[in-house]
């Protein structure tokens, strides 16, 4: 890829916290104009990845380049073309949706009534414009999220940092603030989203870095990810209950793998790792008697692929030893 392209090139930077190494030799590549996943279970090093990238840490070894300028030497150049948006939201609960982007839009230098149309445009754009008068102290949980995203876009970012940005949502506010992301991506910002939802990165991300215990240990797009694992999964939903004990052995025998046997007593589920053996072992049902209603074979999840590549599930709670921001 010409380098021209890439949002962030980083080649092996590390963060220590005493003798704790929290990000561990990362290179990054992200392609402008993208939305790039950046996935992994909690204390995995992701936030201190993001805080060191938007100029907050500085990289004990490493280096990086964002937007084409030098992540230290060119400091504050990164700063004038990123943008932040943490896992907590940084606005004053006290002030209301248009006080606050209004204050923040000042600061950055607009007019008081460019920084007055600007507020209005961004809370008509992420619904918020009949709660503007309102406290966010009272705003939803999905609210506050949008607020806090607006307030990162006051002036539009080359470059946006999302630090689970839906942690906490219930799915409603979630698809919303998807949306949000989507939108700003076709405006052409480039989006760095850390996430702890692997279906959140399998509906935004147009690749995806898996970071564990500060290392990346895979990357590629979700279908890339899925494949690399080199399974797929047979789901079968039988028409009679009683010959689910006889097909679960003869699944087991032709895909020569463990059988799951669902909470549907219909259903079974196998890994399989040789997807030829899947009609061998649809045929043995038939010769047997045995009827399948219906059947799918499918890649795996983004879940499956995470358990696959570090052994446990990216929803674990982990002791995190490395700075939240």
């Amino acid at each position: 890829m010409d380098k021209k392209e890439l949002a962030i090139e980083a080649t092996g930077l590390v963060k220590r916290f005493g003798q704790h190494r929290a990000v561990d030799g990362v290179d990054l590549a992200v392609p402008a104009g993208t939305v790039y996943g950046f996935l992994g279970p909690n204390g995995a090093g992701k936030t201190t990845t993001i805080r060191m990238l938007a100029t907050l840490l500085k990289p004990d070894e490493g280096s990086a380049k964002i937007l084409g300028h030098d992540l230290v030497d060119e400091a504050e150049a990164v700063r004038m073309r990123v943008s932040l948006t943490g896992q907590f939201a940084s606005i004053d609960e006290d002030l209301s949706g248009m006080e606050n982007l209004v204050f923040i839009a000042r600061l950055l230098g607009f007019s008081r009534s460019a920084a007055k149309e600007r507020a209005t445009e961004l809370l008509d754009a992420f619904g918020l414009l009949d709660a503007s008068g309102r406290q966010v102290k009272k705003y939803s949980g999905g609210m506050r999220r949008r607020i806090d995203i607006a307030a990162s876009i006051v002036v539009t970012p080359d470059l946006l940092f999302l630090d689970e940005p839906t942690t906490g949502l219930d799915p409603r506010s979630r698809n919303q603030v998807w949306d949000i992301v989507r939108a700003l991506v076709s405006s052409g910002t480039t989006v760095l989203l850390t996430t702890q939802y692997l279906e959140e990165a399998d509906q935004l991300a147009d690749r995806i870095a898996v970071i564990d215990q500060g290392k990346i240990i895979a990357e590629g797009t979700s279908g890339e990810l899925k494949a690399s694992v080199g399974t797929g999964a047979l789901h079968v939903r039988l028409v009679e209950e009683d010959k689910r004990e006889k097909a679960e052995k003869i699944l087991a025998n032709i895909l020569e793998t463990n059988i799951h046997l669902e909470s549907d007593q219909l259903s079974l589920t196998a890994r399989v790792t040789n997807t030829d053996l899947v009609v061998d072992a649809l045929n043995e049902l038939r010769k047997a008697g045995i009827k399948v209603s219906d059947f799918s074979l499918g890649q795996p999840s983004l879940d499956e692929v995470f358990l696959t590549l570090t052994g446990r599930p990216t929803e674990e709670e982990e002791t995190s030893k490395e700075v939240q921001s």
